[in-house]
């Protein structure tokens, strides 16, 4: 059994507004491959901490990857010229008990808003040799502003997720480099904070629309929503709230799965009691 958590974890701010790691680790304890957005380096709400490498030290026997997917100069720090080279960076981390083989970052479509902040959006893609073979884990980040971005997005995500045993991911004709040819697993698993909540216009173009009759029929190429699968949704489900107003709640973090590893679903939940960030934490098991 492999068990799989997604958190968006806020620069590492909980619902009480204080910046802790620590019990963001706590609340991830006993999973085996993790998939974080929401990661920063040179970023001043969190005192230009170095959120990658703090995490990779609190979990010391993972492997682990980062994928910014927005990437600035930082010029000054308190007023006063920034170290050489400081960079500010948002983007999801994957860390895993086994290796991450290799790892790629998909930079995913974007509009230029006039108001409100539109960072880069990203998804980063992991082939992990987990013990029944490898795996291909995705920790996903969304717009927050448009469902039609979140649209546009998806559909180029899956696009690329189909596309992947066919154009192959960080590297291909590997020999040249001496090193072995890299595996090109069909199966995948996409987790993360998608910013849309169920059955919305954007879900359903990426997880299908369910029809009146059959529901949502299982289709190759469709990613298939875990917590749905297993009839997990509870009345009002939740997975992020408003820490100035706790009664504002919304579904918007999710785990699929590709349609061959649909069987081996076991169970689903999100972890509600979690209070590291205004987000909470959403985990599967599979037998694999």
């Amino acid at each position: 059994m492999v068990r799989f958590a997604s958190y968006n974890i806020q620069y590492g701010f909980g619902l009480d507004g204080r910046y802790d790691l620590e019990r963001i680790v706590d609340s991830l304890e006993g999973a085996d491959v993790i998939a974080l957005q929401e990661v920063t380096r040179g970023f001043s709400r969190n005192d230009y901490a170095d959120m990658e490498a703090d995490l990779a030290a609190l979990f010391p026997d993972y492997f682990w990857v980062y994928g910014p997917a927005c990437d600035l100069h930082v010029e000054r720090i308190n007023d006063r010229p920034a170290p050489h080279n400081t960079r500010l960076q948002f983007g999801n981390m994957i860390l895993s008990r086994w290796p991450i083989l290799s790892n790629r970052m998909l930079l995913l479509p974007r509009s230029r808003t006039l108001s409100k902040l539109n960072l880069q959006r990203g998804a980063t893609e992991a082939v992990i040799a987990v013990p029944g073979g490898a795996l291909r884990v995705y920790s996903v980040h969304l717009d927050h502003v448009s469902n039609d971005e979140r649209t546009r997005q998806l559909t180029y995500l899956n696009e690329r997720i189909n596309a992947f045993t066919r154009e192959g991911g960080s590297v291909t004709g590997s020999l040249e480099f001496d090193i072995d040819e890299l595996p090109m697993p069909e199966d995948y698993i996409v987790m993360g904070d998608f910013n849309m909540v169920p059955e919305s216009p954007e879900y359903c173009s990426f997880a299908g629309a369910s029809d009146g009759y059959y529901g949502r029929t299982a289709r190759i190429g469709t990613p298939i929503d875990a917590l749905a699968a297993l009839n997990a949704y509870a009345p009002e489900s939740y997975s992020w709230m408003d820490p100035a107003d706790h009664g504002k709640r919304m579904h918007l973090d999710y785990v699929f799965v590709s349609c061959g590893l649909q069987s081996q679903l076991r169970s689903a939940s999100v972890d509600t009691t979690a209070a590291g960030s205004d987000h909470f934490p959403v985990w599967v098991e599979l037998d694999i």
